[in-house]
């Protein structure tokens, strides 16, 4: 499913919904009054990729009077495969009849992109109630036995593949010193992640050949993301871009934004551009912090969301042909996430009420 799917519910806001005997029979009445899927979606409040699976489910070959066939949608059908879905590949199974949860684990993996994990943590963060308690571990059982209906290994974000032992490089010098402080000179309190307004930065690069890039921010406590369009990848776009989000935080900026560190890419080389406020010549807004070169394992927290970016911006994309608007909807789908190191929480939700405790 392409990741814009993902995001086109959240705008939409529609309510989570299994679809019934009588939703079968609307989908279908569309059909012979010759709706599109999307239309149907939309008659229905569902997502669109519950329309294309239902029609999956449904389908069958038709013989016609004159002995052509066609493929058509039959309720009947898809109400028989989506209940024997559940008990045909194990009688035992601890989910079995209970086709609310399996359309939520459904749902929040085939159409939002969540992880079992995240979907386990979901469940408790909002008090859900089904009528079977389910584990990470069991979810992923279900998905390699097919129990879930167009989900597999590869609708997951890290298609449940263990993560490789990272293996540190050798450190290279830098091809030109940096204009601030090196991490080694960062506090303990930054590095053990004990308090909070710490940022690590990063450009993530369009399509070959093109100059727009997108600066991403990432608080290494909460881990909450703040992702700005440019124009081009220069130090003079980076510090516009920080000019301007200190203008959208106000006085507060430097309370949220304490220190960022950045890599030794030419795009941060404006340490004093940087750090300087816009409400002063003389006032300081952040300090900032270069990592080694070749290191990027020193903003972890950067390139685990950078991954998450990527799944909805894949390399290669051309940022000319990005909005805003849906740059903002990647933004907030990330910070909207259920992280399990945040103990399920939205790393918006504690970003929110940290800017709210800042003096």
């Amino acid at each position: 499913m392409p990741p814009f799917c993902h995001i086109r519910k959240l705008e939409e806001g529609r309510m989570h919904k299994h679809l019934t005997w009588t939703d079968r029979l609307k989908i279908e009445k569309g059909l012979k009054e010759g709706l599109k899927p999307c239309a149907i979606a939309d008659r229905l409040h569902v997502h669109n990729t519950t329309i294309y699976r239902e029609l999956k489910r449904g389908r069958y070959t038709h013989l016609n009077s004159d002995l052509t066939t066609e493929e058509r949608y039959s309720p009947e059908i898809a109400q028989q495969r989506y209940e024997e879905n559940l008990k045909a590949k194990g009688g035992e199974l601890k989910i079995g009849n209970d086709y609310e949860l399996s359309a939520f684990i459904e749902k929040k993996i085939g159409e939002e992109g969540y992880s079992p994990a995240a979907v386990v943590g979901e469940i408790k963060r909002l008090g859900l109630t089904f009528k079977t308690e389910i584990s990470e571990k069991t979810i992923y059982n279900y998905i390699d036995k097919g129990i879930f209906y167009g989900i597999s290994r590869e609708s997951l974000p890290e298609h449940g593949e263990r993560k490789r032992k990272y293996d540190k490089v050798e450190r290279k010098k830098a091809a030109r010193a940096p204009q601030g402080e090196s991490i080694e000179e960062r506090p303990q309190e930054i590095n053990d992640r004990q308090t909070f307004g710490h940022w690590e930065g990063d450009c993530v690069c369009g399509k070959k050949r093109t100059k727009e890039t997108l600066l991403v921010l990432s608080e290494r406590l909460t881990r909450n993301e703040i992702i700005i369009k440019m124009p081009d990848q220069t130090a003079a776009s980076v510090v516009a871009a920080l000019n301007k989000l200190e203008r959208r935080f106000g006085k507060k900026f430097s309370q949220i934004f304490k220190s960022i560190t950045f890599d030794n890419g030419s795009e941060f080389m404006d340490c004093a551009g940087i750090e300087k406020s816009v409400y002063g010549k003389d006032r300081k807004r952040t300090k900032v912090y270069y990592c080694h070169p070749y290191s990027a394992y020193e903003r972890g927290t950067n390139e685990n969301i950078n991954k998450m970016i990527r799944r909805f911006l894949p390399k290669g994309t051309d940022f000319r042909k990005v909005t805003v608007a849906y740059i903002q909807r990647v933004e907030t789908w990330i910070n909207n996430y259920p992280r399990e190191i945040l103990g399920f929480e939205t790393s918006g939700s504690l970003f929110e009420r940290y800017v709210a405790e800042a003096a």
